[in-house]
């Protein structure tokens, strides 16, 4: 059987080596998972799972400092920024168990044809069916929470597959929701190849598909998907930002440097462009290119470190290939541009890239933000809208014109004012147009998609 050796990030030592699951394994937790999903004896009733949803709260909070080390150790995010993935997830419990007590359904409206007469109508919400959840390296805790409680608080027997990077968290995360006293059938962890998991997704007894990942993979599993499944797919952005003459540099350069180099960029709404008005935007590069090279890049385990290791070694490579590139075809360096190791690279800032080069069309997934400059507010709008990837984005002003002509034609599904495109609570809802994905995240959005609004119709005199 084959073993994966989970690895820290930023030295490549050695954390734990787990081994795959057979396809046999896999299709018997999901045989489990629906034969329970088709028994109606052994449905948990919702205040019972309310009580465990609280007692898994308690328990992450009572360790909480353990798991953010371990989401730190095997997924590479600084620890500082580990601490407050974990504070996340501990909301993003909370805000399960309020969206249950509000998930409803609603009367509908009779009596307004003559066929209509004597019948009153009602929805109500039922959980859909078994849910599959593919999960993503970049935050191996919250992720999961994510995608695991939604199916858990609605109703829903949930097979969760992580990231072969980092799939220790997950494991986790499903041992202290047994612990906090969930029915183990209705929750497994499954760690299995590509081809099992292809195999998993088509299976007719997959009701809900949730994916975190790239958008070749996503696109190519939902075709895949049985007939009557739907899914929820969240694929990685171009993040943009237009900074116009009237932004204030001093408060705006700190936020654009953390949401472009957090988790040294592999975040899927990192701000990696930003277009800056011609008439500022000398203050504004040497000002960000300052901010920039203060930045500390090592392990993630200090609590030092602002930047860490990228995931794999290969990916700094990558990274390496993509800015040397941008800057033959013509690209300004103003800092970094190099590996500072196997594993580590150094934040950069690239000026003017070529629109056809790859840090302006593909997702960098690194730490390097790209500055443009422009002219007027239509050119910047036009050239942020040019990739055909739509997530969140931003744009900076004092003034409310320009802010409601960016929100209104920018594509992506988010804009924000005066903040940079990685905020995020967990919510609002969150998702991607076009090749970014399909369908909206955060809590309570999930909670609905993994829910089926069924009618019942009541005669007059029928009972």
């Amino acid at each position: 059987m084959e073993k994966i050796d989970i690895l820290n990030p930023f030295d490549q030592s050695l954390i734990e080596t787990l081994p795959f699951e057979s396809k046999e394994s896999v299709f018997k937790k999901l045989e489990t998972a629906d034969q329970l999903f088709q028994n109606p004896s052994k449905q948990l009733p919702k205040y019972e799972r309310i009580q465990i949803l609280q007692n898994l709260g308690k328990k992450i909070e009572a360790d909480a400092e353990r798991f953010a080390q371990e989401a730190a150790a095997e997924g590479g995010k600084p620890i500082v920024d580990s601490r407050v993935e974990i504070a996340r997830a501990i909301d993003g419990i909370q805000i399960a168990i309020r969206e249950l007590t509000q998930l409803k359904g609603e009367e509908i409206t009779m009596g307004i044809t003559p066929s209509s007469t004597q019948r009153m109508a009602v929805t109500i919400r039922q959980p859909r069916g078994v849910v599959l959840s593919i999960s993503a390296f970049n935050h191996p805790f919250n992720l999961i929470i994510h995608q695991v409680i939604p199916a858990i608080a609605v109703g829903c027997p949930v097979l969760v597959k992580p990231a072969l990077t980092t799939p220790l968290s997950c494991r986790t995360i499903v041992d202290l929701l047994y612990e906090a006293g969930l029915p183990k059938d209705w929750c497994a962890m499954i760690f299995c190849d590509n081809e099992v998991t292809g195999k998993l997704v088509s299976d007719p007894r997959v009701s809900f598909l949730t994916f975190i990942g790239s958008e070749k993979v996503g696109w190519m599993l939902r075709s895949q998907l049985a007939p009557g499944a739907t899914c929820a797919l969240e694929h990685g952005g171009l993040a943009p930002v237009i900074f116009d003459k009237t932004a204030d540099m001093t408060t705006s350069i700190p936020p654009l440097v953390k949401g472009g180099y957090y988790h040294a960029g592999q975040v899927c709404v990192s701000v990696q462009r930003i277009y800056i008005e011609n008439s500022v935007a000398k203050d504004f590069i040497s000002q960000f290119t300052m901010a920039v090279e203060k930045l500390k890049t090592g392990s993630q385990l200090d609590d030092t470190t602002e930047v860490g290791p990228l995931i794999l070694p290969r990916e700094v490579d990558r990274v390496q290939t993509w800015v040397s590139e941008a800057v033959a075809a013509g690209a300004e360096l103003t800092i970094g541009g190099s590996k500072i190791s196997e594993s580590c690279y150094q934040p950069t800032v690239l000026i003017n890239p070529p629109e056809d080069a790859k840090v302006s069309q593909q997702e960098i997934f690194g730490p390097v933000v790209c500055l443009y400059t422009y002219d007027t507010l239509d050119e910047a709008i036009r050239r942020a809208n040019g990739p055909e990837v739509c997530f969140q984005s931003a744009i900076f002003t004092k003034e409310i014109d320009p802010a409601f002509e960016a929100a209104r034609r920018l594509n992506a599904l988010a804009v924000m004012v005066n903040d940079h495109t990685a905020f995020r609570v967990d919510w609002m809802p969150f998702g991607g147009a076009k090749k970014s994905g399909l369908g909206i995240g955060g809590i309570g959005y999930s909670m609905k998609d993994m829910t089926l609004e069924k009618l019942l119709v009541f005669k007059s005199g029928s009972l």
